[in-house]
């Protein structure tokens, strides 16, 4: 069952994305993005910019890295890959899905700490997640996020990781970690600082020195069908007016 649902999701995905692809094409020249979830709030901006100055209408996709690998491996009809890390655009260029050249990083990740407005929790860092005032943190599956891995890995290197783990909850992607946040249902969130910079309650972005760097990296698809405007919206990120978008919304940038 399990594999039939995840047939069924990409199979979903595919159709999504080609009804978008038609949609965009009756109006112009387009690009499809298939986008990590840290950028949901992102992009908005990216876009509208990107076709202020070009023409070319972006067309989003949002998931978790290793939904949006996965979906990418099965042909799904997606032009740019815009990944939370390096390891699944590395993989997907060892197969030969990736347009030669085209792997760069457009962006480094900053993990955030979410207390919530209504959540009754004291709490100033990642040390107190231990505490039992704290009774539900809410962050993405390890196994599908690389922010959700990140947040693991800091309460590891915290020293909390035994006694908070009892009080996790996953969810599929971090955007979807944020809603247990929004709806009351966790006194602690791990998300994207781009998701949550403005949120009510407490903010806390993390140091890296709790875990490895997200590192985050873009890709043209291999069998783009809309190559000049794929290299175009991966130049915006580069070395354009998006690498001001993305510092804008509590992103790192990279050297250009």
């Amino acid at each position: 069952m399990r594999g039939l649902s995840r047939l069924l999701l990409i199979g979903a995905a595919l159709a999504g994305a080609a009804c978008h692809r038609e949609e965009s094409r009756a109006a112009g020249r387009q690009v499809t993005v298939a986008a990590a979830a840290n950028l949901t709030d992102t992009v908005g901006a990216v876009g509208s910019e990107f076709e202020a100055r070009t023409g070319i209408h972006p067309v989003f996709s949002f998931a978790s890295t290793a939904e949006l690998t996965q979906q990418i491996e099965h042909g799904a009809p997606f032009d740019v890959f815009l990944s939370a890390d390096a390891e699944h655009v590395e993989a997907l260029d060892r197969e030969g899905l990736l347009a030669p050249g085209s792997r760069a990083i457009y962006a480094i990740g900053v993990l955030a700490l979410w207390i919530p407005e209504t959540s009754p929790a004291k709490v100033s860092g990642v040390g107190d997640l231990g505490q039992p005032g704290v009774k539900t943190i809410a962050l993405a599956k390890p196994e599908l996020a690389p922010y959700g891995a990140a947040a693991v890995e800091a309460m590891q290197r915290a020293g909390v990781w035994d006694r908070a783990q009892p009080k996790v909850v996953y969810a599929n992607n971090i955007n979807a970690a944020k809603q247990f946040g929004t709806a009351g249902n966790a006194d602690a969130v791990f998300t994207a600082y781009s998701l949550v910079r403005n949120e009510h309650g407490q903010v806390i972005p993390l140091d890296d020195s709790l875990h490895r760097p997200l590192t985050q990296e873009a890709g043209i698809i291999a069998k783009s069908a809309h190559p000049a405007e794929a290299r175009r919206f991966s130049d915006f990120l580069l070395k354009g007016a998006g690498r001001e978008i993305l510092q804008r919304f509590g992103y790192k940038l990279p050297s250009p």
